[in-house]
């Protein structure tokens, strides 16, 4: 493959918006290794990581477990009087402080004392249906309303206007779904109280929605366009006027992958349909074309908490598969971004990590009993890049239409993102397939022109994420994978999961502003070239 990268060509912004990511537990958060992962995610990223959970307003005393979390704020006595506990809730964000994290504030879900059908409350997934008491309506929408007229004063009374400004808030979570147990008139009326009660706290308060599902459906894309409607042109169920306060919108996209017989064939253009129908119906409005879009979750399937063990086809969340599928959703998604003229500010990814479970259980998330799995490194990697595009190419990439239609089946799609800042260039290449099969490793050709015509050599580090490279999982079971690492070799697998470099940093020699670098890309894999000069 021959990849050509001009120096001296921008292209445009090359904005963070992967520093976004979400989980349910919300109680995770101030867990020992929950903490150690916020500060991993505040240390890569150049400006400030955005984190999104579930469960902020759920009933329950704290204990987590998969899929569910609470806080415990809302409750009532006896007499029916409202009952406000804030500690649970405190350490919570206290944790997000601490680690300079900027909260995406979901206000949800029903606290028990609310719900029009509070039995049963607790689920335990994997067994039964997670959606009870939590996901209904409230008995009284203005009961509700001042409990998040308290949530968000409460806030902001603690943490103060300078930092709650920086915030973003938005209601419930898919609520064209089960998550959401009353009509979409139902939640639009919950959405204009809510957000009500926001501005009536805080009126400097950004407010979303609505975070449904993915608008590849039709269902999905018909409830998009309805809220988008009712915030545009219909009554607000508070202020009786026309319109609802929308400063971004919010939907999910989701991949199907699927196991094939021996292998995990990934399911991205699903996930990019999604992407692309939802910016499509935001375009459609008129009134919310330059209005800033969260893609709430964007992952390469639905469920976090569904371990590899009982969907096989969930492998590929430990190894190297992941973090190269998460390059290519990150580039498509700036594609079809600027295609749509949409203002696109953040990307969920919903994976965080999980207390008490097997290593390499094949969960989706970022670490494993504190072990980064690949995936994280490769926000390490985006992290290093610089915030201006410039112009590259290559001869592998495959159009972003043609991933949408058929998918990545026949060839890969290696690709390209190159940026620059002063006195460097960042590049980063890599090498993907939707089938997880052996394939042999794709030589690169490698030319940069535009450098400056006065330099004469620049240092080159290449970075690596492949099976031998900042890969914890692989070295996990050449060791024999251990479900309990003694400590040396626990030391081993935190050294493997850190982002490593393919070789040494060497010192290049620059011939009238051009480079030309060789070097073999496995598949899957991805590097980051990162070239800087003095």
């Amino acid at each position: 493959m021959s990849i050509r990268i001009f120096v001296d060509q921008p292209e445009g912004s090359f904005a963070p918006v992967w520093d976004y990511f979400g989980y349910d537990e919300p109680n995770y958060t101030y867990a020992p290794n929950g903490q150690k992962l916020l500060g991993e995610l505040a240390a890569l990223s150049p400006v400030p990581v955005y984190v999104r959970t579930h469960n902020l307003l759920t009933t329950g005393d704290d204990s987590a477990s998969l899929k569910w979390g609470s806080t415990n704020v809302y409750t009532e006595d006896p007499s029916g009087r409202p009952v406000y506990s804030w500690a649970i809730l405190d350490h919570i964000f206290d944790t997000f402080r601490a680690n300079n994290i900027r909260p995406l504030v979901e206000i949800g879900f029903m606290p028990e004392a609310l719900s029009t059908h509070p039995e049963p409350y607790r689920h335990n997934f994997p067994q039964g249906s997670i959606y009870t008491g939590w996901a209904y309506p409230p008995k009284d929408y203005r009961k509700w309303a001042e409990v998040v007229f308290q949530f968000v004063h409460h806030l902001r009374d603690r943490y103060g206007d300078t930092e709650v400004k920086t915030w973003l808030w938005e209601l419930w979570n898919e609520p064209d779904i089960e998550y959401w147990k009353g009509t979409p008139e139902e939640y639009f009326k919950l959405y204009d109280f809510t957000a009500d009660a926001i501005l009536r706290a805080f009126p400097e308060a950004r407010i979303g929605g609505p975070d449904s599902t993915g608008p590849a459906t039709t269902k999905a894309a018909e409830f998009l366009r309805m809220f988008l409607e009712h915030c545009a042109h219909q009554k607000n169920y508070v202020s009786g006027r026309v319109g609802s306060r929308l400063d971004f919108i919010a939907f999910h996209a989701k991949g199907a992958p699927q196991w094939q017989d021996d292998h995990v064939r990934m399911g991205l253009s699903r996930q990019l349909a999604s992407i692309e129908e939802g910016f499509k119906i935001v375009s459609s409005f008129h009134e919310w074309r330059s209005t800033p879009v969260i893609l709430g979750e964007s992952d390469p399937e639905g469920c976090a908490a569904c371990s590899a063990r009982t969907y096989p086809q969930n492998g590929y969340r430990n190894g190297e598969l992941y973090a190269v599928y998460t390059a290519e959703a990150i580039n498509d998604t700036y594609v079809l971004a600027r295609r749509e003229y949409i203002q696109l500010a953040g990307v969920v990814t919903w994976a965080f990590e999980f207390e008490s479970q097997p290593y390499f259980e094949g969960f989706r998330e970022l670490a494993t009993n504190g072990l980064d799995k690949p995936v994280l490194n490769v926000f390490r990697m985006l992290g290093l890049m610089g915030t201006e595009r410039v112009k590259a190419s290559s001869s592998g990439a495959l159009p972003v239409e043609s991933v949408i239609r058929l998918g990545v089946r026949e060839q890969p799609d290696v690709n390209v993102i190159a940026t620059r800042k002063d006195h460097e260039i960042e590049i980063l290449v890599w090498n993907y397939h939707d089938d997880d099969l052996p394939s042999a490793s794709t030589p690169v050709d490698l030319s940069i022109d535009g450098l400056p015509a006065s330099l004469r050599r620049a240092l080159l580090e290449h970075f690596r994420i492949d099976f031998d490279h900042s890969n914890a999982h692989s070295a996990w079971k050449t060791m024999g994978s251990p479900q309990s690492p003694t400590p040396p070799e626990y030391s081993q697998l935190a050294r493997a999961a850190q982002l490593q470099t393919l070789g040494s940093p060497a010192w290049m020699s620059i011939e009238q502003g051009s480079l030309n670098l060789q070097f073999d890309l496995p598949r899957p894999s991805v590097s980051l070239l990162r070239i800087s000069w003095r």
